[in-house]
């Protein structure tokens, strides 16, 4: 049996998240959307909102199951017997920073192999942080994002307010 893990902060879970977890699934016999605690950014939801968006979007695929995790990505890997590491590339820029973390992570273990799939054409724009800046300007993110998430963007950033410091400051405000 071959465990994958899909890493990330998912902040938000977005349809380009989706495509690389149901498309993993088809690839390997068990996926973990595996959902990071404490990035080095700042984060608009706590990680037990992301686990219950990551999961309410994914329900329905048996072979992918969403959990918590902190501290490398390879020991949370080795934690679970996972042999593969799965990531999205979307655009040519995500390529050298991929291949820098896969080196990095074979580094420290190398019987842990990166497998990175490339984004369907219509998702290579789409990121979280594009995602919470449209929604943070009342934008129309539903074409990105599943109903459940949107609505939870649209409730966060009721909550805030002007307070938006969570969203950085792109060339979508102009």
């Amino acid at each position: 049996m071959v465990k994958a893990v899909f890493p990330g902060t998912f902040d938000p879970i977005h349809y380009g998240h989706i495509d690389i977890a149901r498309r993993a699934a088809r690839l390997f016999d068990e996926v973990v959307v595996a959902v990071y605690d404490k990035p080095l950014k700042k984060l608009l939801f706590s990680p037990e909102e992301r686990i219950y968006l990551v999961e309410n979007s994914l329900n329905g695929l048996d072979n992918i199951m969403v959990a918590g995790y902190s501290g490398l990505t390879v020991d949370y890997c080795q934690a679970i017997n996972a042999q593969v590491i799965v990531r999205g590339l979307r655009v040519f820029s995500d390529f050298e920073y991929e291949f820098r973390m896969a080196l990095a992570n074979h580094r420290l273990a190398p019987d842990i192999e990166v497998i990175a799939l490339i984004t369907n054409k219509d998702h290579t724009f789409l990121s979280g942080s594009t995602v919470r800046e449209i929604a943070s300007l009342n934008g129309d993110v539903s074409s990105m994002v599943p109903d459940i998430v949107e609505e939870a963007l649209n409730r966060r950033f009721a909550e805030l307010g002007k307070d938006q410091s969570v969203v950085p400051q792109t060339s979508l405000r102009d």
